[in-house]
């Protein structure tokens, strides 16, 4: 049995008074966003999980390393990896984070997490997709696409709008799935406003952030004091390809 069986939506969201924020904003957090007991169970697989890999980039190159990979990594390894990925920070577009791949909702793309991917199935049909739609004012959305996320102390994703040519994406969505979390250990979704203004969500824990795209944005460090990993699943609400 899986830890996704009986997804469902909170009955309890207000979705009219949802959209209109959206609409006037442009993005939105939902509170309370699945029905119990999901979320607390997905957050303790997510936990027991062993197999996440690392994704680390080089300018567009991807890099992907496995827990067991790092840990073997001697320390001198180890520096050169932190020093390359804090020159890449200083000036271009750099990340640095743990994924588990889940499955398009559509069922296109590379194939995801077998258990895991029933998260992006069903926010790709019935009434969790309706609600979408609802939610951003775009009846084109098809599907959702996803990755679970880890963020570890150290991590980060430095800002970028999440527009691709070819890609479809309507919109933008952080799932939180982490309970216990302090501001101070970073690890915020932050919206990078005109003339310096910042605005932004910490991590939260059965909360669903959904943004238009596209907009620049970023996920600030994660401090080497933090208790705990920044766990979420993250993605995009897409159109398939209009047919040639």
């Amino acid at each position: 049995m899986s830890v996704l069986d009986g997804l469902q939506l909170n009955p309890a969201i207000d979705w009219p008074a949802l959209a209109a924020e959206f609409a006037a904003r442009g993005r939105i957090r939902i509170h309370g966003f699945l029905a119990d007991p999901v979320p607390a169970l997905l957050h303790a697989e997510l936990r027991r999980r062993e197999d996440w890999r690392q994704l680390v980039n080089s300018g567009d190159k991807l890099f992907e390393l496995d827990r067991a990979t790092r840990a073997a990594m001697s320390a001198e390894q180890t520096q050169a990896l932190e020093a390359a990925v804090q020159a890449g920070a200083r000036s271009g577009f750099q990340y640095r984070y743990e994924t588990l791949r889940l499955t398009d909702g559509d069922g296109g793309g590379s194939p995801g997490d077998p258990d895991l991917s029933a998260f992006t199935r069903w926010m790709s049909g019935g009434a969790a997709r309706d609600r979408l739609r609802q939610l951003t004012g775009v009846e084109a959305i098809d599907f959702a696409d996803g990755q679970a996320t880890a963020y570890a102390p150290g991590d980060f994703l430095t800002g970028h709008t999440d527009e691709v040519p070819g890609k479809h994406r309507h919109a933008a969505y952080v799932f939180g799935l982490t309970p216990q979390w302090r501001t101070e250990w970073g690890g915020l979704l932050l919206f990078h406003e005109e003339r310096g203004a910042v605005s932004g969500m910490s991590p939260g824990f059965n909360t669903l952030d959904v943004f238009a795209v596209p907009q620049l944005h970023s996920v600030s460090r994660v401090a080497p004091e933090a208790a705990y990993r920044r766990y979420a699943i993250t993605g995009w609400l897409r159109s398939r390809p209009p047919r040639a």
